[in-house]
């Protein structure tokens, strides 16, 4: 008798569905798993016959074949665990025909309960757009299943609940649609810096148009603590966004089964001490990396020039288009990569050039050296390039208190605001991300401001690329100041964002 059960797998941050066919014939006792199964699929033999006997059932002595099909995709992890158990069961006919529109998915422990496993919302999404109606999945999974909408989520705690559902003597509760709770958390704020307002001014217009930014500056200026209060100011995720979010890093096993949905953009800062692969992902697993992990919200590098080079320019594709493909023997893979990129350095390998205390030790041609481990590409598509000069001791001793992130946070949302108008229904989430058409339409400039740009353009030795940031960061400026048209004011203060020259001290 054959039985086939329906369930879901992952390819990528993607899921697909999955059919466990089974099969009990007669001949020796045995049992396979087919369809290109990873080392722990072969082992969900011994856990489904465990939970079998512990649950009470009768394990059929008989020569079992399960198939997973699609048989020429790989199957990896533990989540066939219960469809090949429930469908051992339904072929020996130790519980009822199963419904046709359920499926199931989850991790067997040998005494039969279930444990939880990464991936469920990009799996239940995929079950909703098959026409699943009826999910089972382990009961820790449940409230990041219903996040698809859709389905009937029933969370099952062990195999026993499972089957008394099946035979109709208790049946399981459906899982009640979780809905995120308002994070209160306080997040590092803005009022905790002293002094560096164009710093901060830098931070909101990056803030406000989703912009790269990087940081030079001696250490102890607060390049690091300006940093980490970027996603205080920053626009709050849509529904969209953060179910985007959540399924990358349900993915990578890093989603909070109680809150499942970040209701918070991501901020990543990895070690410079990470690989290539850890930042663009892959790996044996194919799982996504850092910038992945960032999607829609914040990525910093600290210590930029510490970073291999090779890891540093893995972010050069992502960066203009959103999205990272990693090609590897085992497949390619196509992960989201939509990140708005901040980075810290020091202006060179001491790290005192240009500070008052003159106790900078490099030559000018060590500076350079030091500065030339980024390279100009990289640069090209940082937006703004800020310097972060010492804090005075007058500003450390002020007695006002600066301006909080709340405070700024209202002038950012009121600028993304504008630009969701704008670009309402054209894909386009913010000024960073504007087409070249659409740069050519909502930042035309007067003659004052083509008399700028040429002029900068030519002294300062502008790329096509870098020509439409200036005009991007130009449009956010004139956002922020609720102006429908681009002034020379504007556009004079998106230019020197693009001063070069404090890279060489």
């Amino acid at each position: 008798m054959v039985v086939t059960v329906r369930s879901l797998g992952l390819s990528g941050i993607t899921g697909y569905e999955v059919s466990a066919e089974c099969f009990l014939s007669g001949g020796l006792p045995a049992f396979d798993v087919v369809g290109l199964p990873d080392a722990a699929v072969r082992e969900a033999r011994e856990r489904v016959r465990a939970a079998v006997k512990n649950c009470g059932a009768k394990f059929p002595v008989s020569r079992i074949t399960v198939n997973l099909a699609p048989a020429g995709q790989k199957k990896a992890g533990t989540v066939y665990d219960l469809p090949i158990f429930v469908g051992i069961l339904a072929a020996s006919e130790a519980v009822p025909p199963l419904p046709a529109d359920a499926a199931f998915l989850g991790e067997l422990s040998l005494t039969g309960a279930l444990r939880g496993v990464s991936g469920v919302l990009p799996m239940a999404m995929a079950a909703r757009r098959a026409g699943i109606r009826q999910l089972f999945v382990p009961a820790e999974n449940a409230a990041e299943a219903t996040l698809a909408g859709g389905l009937t989520v029933y969370g099952v705690p062990d195999v026993h609940s499972l089957v008394s559902h099946l035979r109709g003597e208790v049946p399981l509760s459906p899982a009640a649609v979780w809905e995120p709770e308002e994070d209160d958390s306080p997040l590092p704020d803005l009022r905790d810096v002293m002094g560096q307002e164009n710093v901060k001014r830098a931070l909101e217009i990056a803030a406000a148009g989703g912009h790269n930014l990087l940081l030079i500056g001696s250490p102890g200026a607060g390049k690091s603590m300006l940093a980490k209060r970027l996603p205080s100011i920053l626009p709050d995720m849509s529904r969209a966004e953060a179910l985007e979010a959540s399924g990358i890093w349900s993915v990578a096993g890093m989603a909070d089964p109680r809150h499942p949905l970040l209701t918070r953009r991501p901020f990543r800062s990895p070690h410079h001490t990470a690989s290539a692969t850890a930042l663009a992902g892959g790996g044996p697993a194919m799982r996504p990396g850092e910038i992945s992990l960032a999607h829609n919200g914040v990525l910093f590098l600290d210590e930029l020039p510490e970073f291999h080079r090779d890891v540093l320019e893995a972010m050069r594709q992502p960066l203009e288009d959103g999205e990272v493909t990693v090609a590897r023997a085992g497949g390619t893979l196509h992960l989201p990569a939509r990140f708005q990129l901040v980075c810290a350095m020091n202006p060179c390998r001491c790290g005192w050039r240009g500070h008052p205390s003159g106790k900078c030790t490099c030559s000018d041609r060590e500076v350079e050296k030091y500065v030339e481990k980024i390279s100009g590409p990289l640069l090209d598509r940082i937006d703004l390039h800020v310097n972060v000069p010492s804090v005075e001791y007058e500003a450390m001793r002020r007695k006002e208190i600066p301006e909080s992130s709340a405070d700024v946070k209202k002038r950012v949302d009121a600028a993304r605001a504008i630009q969701t108008r704008r670009f309402a229904g054209t894909g386009t989430a913010c000024n960073a991300h504007m087409t070249p058409a659409q740069i050519g339409e909502f930042c035309r400039l007067d003659t004052a401001g083509e008399a700028l740009m040429k002029s900068a353009f030519a002294r300062m030795g502008l790329t096509a690329r870098s020509h439409d940031r200036i005009l991007r960061v130009a449009r956010t400026i004139a956002d922020l100041d609720g102006e429908e048209a681009i002034g020379a004011a504007h556009l004079a203060e998106a230019i020197q964002y693009r001063n070069t020259d404090i890279l060489k001290g």
